[in-house]
């Protein structure tokens, strides 16, 4: 049998409530059930409001701040996300087959295929024969996408040094340099 339990502290102790799911013991007449394979057993954790709130908080922070450089690069995109994220792995990973980047970008070949297809219309990336193989396409960057990548990432960039001078003091830029080793922690 499976059972949801909440911990909850006593209010006011900075404490926040996580539900587990956890196997319970069938009693003296058989073994224990297990888990939800889906949800394997979890213990109860204690986390403190403070990290809950660091994260709510984080993660609107990083939505607003790419909101604003989204628009410091050129304000809406003809692009949707998913080409935008086409783009981004090209220039930082090279040319790739189309199913490599669907493996990569999480998504199915036929959906990478029409992003592919949406891209390479728009003259921002290309396809050749693979040298290893030619039944597969390499695509890879056209010299118009690595001009477009390259002057978003520019706008973005300077818009941002910008408004770091004028709006921070060197002092607090320090606490934000501080403050970003701290959070690329949650990458390791």
């Amino acid at each position: 049998m499976t059972e949801k339990r909440t911990t909850r502290a006593a209010a006011g102790d900075g404490v926040a409530a996580i539900t587990a799911t956890a196997a319970t013991p069938a009693g003296p007449a058989g073994p224990a059930a297990p888990a939800d394979s889906a949800h394997p057993a979890v213990p109860d954790l204690a986390v403190p409001d403070t990290a809950a709130l660091a994260a709510r908080e984080l993660r609107a922070v990083y939505s607003r701040l790419r909101r604003t450089l989204r628009e410091a690069s050129g304000g809406a995109s003809d692009l949707t996300p998913s080409q935008t994220a086409v783009l981004s792995r090209l220039i930082n990973d090279g040319p790739a087959s189309a199913s490599g980047l669907a493996t990569a970008e999480r998504v199915r070949p036929q959906s990478m295929a029409a992003t592919v297809a949406a891209l390479e219309q728009q003259g921002l990336v290309g396809r050749r024969p693979d040298p290893d193989d030619g039944r597969r396409q390499v695509v890879s960057l056209t010299e118009t996408g690595l001009a477009y990548v390259a002057d978003r990432r520019q706008a973005r960039q300077g818009w941002l040094t910008q408004a770091m001078a004028d709006r921070y003091t060197e002092a607090e830029r320090a606490t934000v340099l501080a403050a970003l080793a701290l959070i690329d922690r949650l990458n390791q």
